[in-house]
């Protein structure tokens, strides 16, 4: 009963340390400056990683022999779409506070 709770835990570091390199990967392969937290960045790879995987998985080649480069480019393509996406809402965010006028008292 022990080792699946071992195992579910090794599962979650391994989809979170797994996930940032897939963030940050996608973050690097997107042109430009992004201006979002490390958090934000870790949260896209997170969401890239396990969204390509089940997509890889329904496409047949989420599992193959040797190097999954398929479900690894899908994840890749999908962290930098994320990552693009959180720094475009936080571009709107950003802009939206700088422009609203400040009222006198």
């Amino acid at each position: 009963m022990i080792t699946g709770g071992v195992h579910m835990v090794g599962a979650i570091l391994w989809g979170i340390i797994g996930g940032a390199i897939v963030g940050y990967l996608g973050r690097l392969l997107l042109p430009g400056r992004q201006n979002i937290s490390a958090l934000t960045t870790v949260i896209a790879g997170i969401l890239a990683a396990t969204l390509g995987g089940i997509i890889a998985t329904w496409l047949g080649v989420g599992e193959t022999r040797g190097i999954d480069w398929i479900r690894h480019i899908i994840q890749l393509a999908l962290a930098v779409f994320f990552v693009w996406l959180a720094a475009r809402m936080s571009a709107k965010r950003h802009q939206q506070t700088a422009v609203q006028p400040r009222r006198a008292p």
